[in-house]
């Protein structure tokens, strides 16, 4: 593949033209004519897995086409936001008011209520509300509601992860990522209704996970937890590669956060959002840089040896958000640094200059695994999203 010179990343016509490339990609295949969005491609563009409807993509789509409305005003992306939107409402919807986890052929094959996908439909009403689709608003309050009932552990000051399909029985499983993605859901809602228990419950978390847990491990955030809220240090130890719940340090947690409590500071200004931001972002950078090939390992294990060395699309934009907000906030330069080398590695290994959005994995070296370009969860709604947020920062 033959690799473009590099442009400059900083410039906002370039992220422009950047999330354009991305939404070109999908843009022919994406609306799936029995309703929702095609979820599996393959590198060239193709689809194959129409039937398969997961609540992660089926959101994530959702705030890709309403954000990509709010900035650039294309009425078909506002058309496709709201398809999409009524779809999470008609199908992955059930009466309980859980968003089922796994549609297949128009069925539910998982109906687990989890809360990583219920944060992700309030992030979808919510990017729906920023848009102007008013229609999406309630959602934010019912999954608010549902949430409170059926997650929020008060005395934890977190929420759980996962029920059953009957609602009755939780799983003892306590996890950061769920409460990760709330927080960013929260501060969406939040920017969405000006309603102040989002803010509020969004500074909970960060404070509970960023600040108390993370005082545990020298300041690094820990995946797994017990019903306690203790280390679960054996939590999928065998699996350093899972996708939801990978066992590990994982440098795009640690920058995503980075992102996130420099999002909570601009809303409400706390010196130590922003030393926490920076000491998660150095500590990603430091520990997750791959000196030998370059770019962001998934995982480091507590004595520092890589645990998965592979290299995903996500932590790379995420890490190269984090890089731009610190810049903007401090003014230092070696941010910009390492907002630059971030972008260099993905411009060589991650995205794909041929048929266009970004590659999910690559091995250690940035060779291929396979050529699903985006298999259910991806969306490319890291890539543009963090375009998008450098975007509102310039």
């Amino acid at each position: 593949m033959n690799t473009p010179q590099s442009p400059q990343f900083s410039s906002a016509d370039f992220l422009r033209q950047h999330i354009q490339s991305i939404l070109n990609f999908y843009e022919p295949h994406v609306i799936a004519p029995d309703g929702g969005f095609h979820q599996c491609f393959l590198d060239d563009g193709s689809v194959y897995d129409p039937q398969m409807r997961h609540l992660v993509s089926s959101t994530r789509f959702v705030f890709n086409y309403a954000t990509a409305y709010r900035f650039h005003g294309n009425e078909q992306h506002r058309e496709w936001a709201v398809a999409g939107f009524k779809y999470l409402q008609d199908v992955h919807r059930q009466p309980s008011g859980c968003y089922a986890w796994v549609i297949e052929n128009g069925q539910v094959t998982d109906g687990r209520a989890m809360a990583y996908g219920h944060a992700f439909v309030m992030l979808a009403a919510a990017s729906c509300v920023q848009a102007g689709i008013k229609e999406a608003s309630d959602t934010i309050d019912e999954v608010w509601n549902f949430m409170e009932e059926n997650f929020w552990d008060s005395e934890g000051r977190a929420y759980a992860d996962e029920l059953d399909s009957e609602l009755e029985v939780l799983d003892p499983y306590r996890g950061q990522n769920a409460n990760m993605h709330s927080c960013e859901a929260l501060l969406a809602a939040y920017q969405a209704t000006g309603q102040a228990r989002y803010l509020e419950r969004a500074q909970l978390l960060a404070q509970r996970f960023a600040v108390e847990l993370a005082a545990i491990n020298d300041g690094l955030i820990w995946e797994h937890y017990d019903t306690n809220w203790q280390l679960d240090m054996q939590y999928n130890i065998d699996k350093p590669d899972d996708l939801f719940k990978p066992w590990g340090f994982q440098p795009g947690h640690q920058v995503e956060w980075t992102k996130l409590l420099l999002t909570l500071n601009q809303e409400s200004p706390n010196p130590v959002w922003v030393q926490r931001a920076a000491q998660l972002f150095d500590a990603a950078m430091t520990k997750g840089w791959d000196d030998q090939y370059g770019g962001l390992v998934y995982g480091f294990a507590p004595d520092g040896s890589f645990s998965d060395a592979h290299k995903y699309f996500w932590v790379h934009a995420e890490a190269f958000a984090a890089a731009w907000r610190l810049h903007k906030l401090t003014g230092e330069s070696r941010y910009l640094d390492d907002y630059n080398r971030l972008w260099e590695y993905s411009w060589q290994h991650l995205i794909d200059h041929k048929h266009g959005a970004w590659f999910r994995i690559r091995t250690r070296e940035g060779a291929a695994v396979d050529n699903q370009k985006s298999p259910p969860g991806k969306t490319d709604y890291h890539t543009m999203g963090a375009c998008w947020d450098v975007l509102t920062q310039q």
